[in-house]
């Protein structure tokens, strides 16, 4: 079984420190999502992994190996870390059978992974009258074309369309099942939390989780009940007796922090108080992810009032 193993990594552009002594293993078997804000460091850490960039110090290895000592490395790694990296004059199969004789991998492969991302009715076309969408398959074919034992992948959805992103959740997690190693980069939360098993998020170069993903979400956000009732004051007097910590939104529905349905329903029952709505809203990584990593933004937004205001 082979693994990403990055240890103490660490990558200086004059003063600015892009990824700051950051370890963490891409184990086999598993989909980890590679999470984090713009200029986080993500990209600069795939490129190092694959020798596209030189690290200042520390070392990010393949299966015990720096990536310059693999020989036909598409047989080890499959990398998509530029959608646009084929050449626009060239024609889709071209590209992949040149990849193919430079790694040593049988000609047969290139109608495979033609097929397997649906390219293969565009093979003769060039490159550059491809939608965002085909270039992307075309660079995941790329990735697949050596059968590899590790999947790296930045940002694979960009540019898929609903029924290509379901087709990537689906490869990434057979992949996985197959115990290869997959790591991807996103900023889809939504998308990383149906495919993902595991978490290695970076905030500011630095490492800030490597954990499960539940185990993730868990810590970093509290569960909470949406209710809805005729009796509002009556039932906000209820709750405070009895120990819970409630916020009402602009809808008239009370938010109740760390509290199960069946605790809140029993509680409303016990004082005859009618319930017109109770629902568990469950944590998501989205939430936890922002909570984690409000401090580490490197770009943020400012709201139009905000904005107003300083003008």
């Amino acid at each position: 079984m082979t693994s990403i193993e990055v240890q103490r990594l660490t990558k200086v552009y004059g003063t600015a420190r892009a990824v700051d002594d950051l370890t963490f293993r891409v184990e086999p078997g598993r989909v980890t999502g590679f999470l984090g804000p713009n200029g986080a460091g993500k990209s600069t850490t795939m490129r190092m992994v694959v020798g596209l960039d030189r690290p200042t110090s520390g070392t990010a290895r393949v299966g015990g190996r720096h990536f310059r000592e693999l020989t036909d490395p598409l047989r080890h790694v499959g990398a998509l870390l530029d959608s646009g990296a084929a050449h626009k004059g060239r024609r889709a199969r071209d590209h992949l059978r040149f990849l193919a004789h430079s790694n040593r991998i049988p000609a047969r492969r290139v109608g495979e992974v033609l097929a397997e991302t649906g390219l293969t009715t565009v093979a003769r076309k060039r490159v550059g009258t491809f939608s965002l969408g085909m270039r992307q398959r075309l660079g995941i074919a790329a990735a697949l074309l050596g059968d590899p034992e590790v999947l790296m992948l930045d940002e694979p959805t960009n540019g898929l369309d609903p029924e290509g992103i379901i087709w990537i959740r689906t490869l990434l997690k057979r992949y996985a099942a197959e115990g290869r190693a997959v790591l991807i980069s996103s900023h889809l939360m939504a998308e990383t939390a149906l495919t993902a098993d595991h978490l290695v998020v970076l905030g500011a170069g630095r490492l800030l989780a490597d954990t499960p993903m539940d185990a993730f979400i868990r810590a970093h956000t509290h569960r909470r009940v949406r209710v809805r009732t005729t009796e509002s004051g009556r039932f906000h007097t209820e709750l405070v007796r009895a120990g819970f910590e409630a916020v009402q939104d602009d809808t008239g529905r009370w938010l109740v922090e760390g509290a199960e349905p069946a605790d809140i329903g029993a509680l409303a029952s016990r004082h005859g108080i009618p319930v017109l709505e109770l629902a568990d809203e469950a944590p998501s990584l989205e939430d936890a992810y922002l909570r984690l990593t409000a401090d580490a933004a490197q770009y943020t937004t400012t709201t139009p009032q905000t904005l107003h205001q300083e003008v």
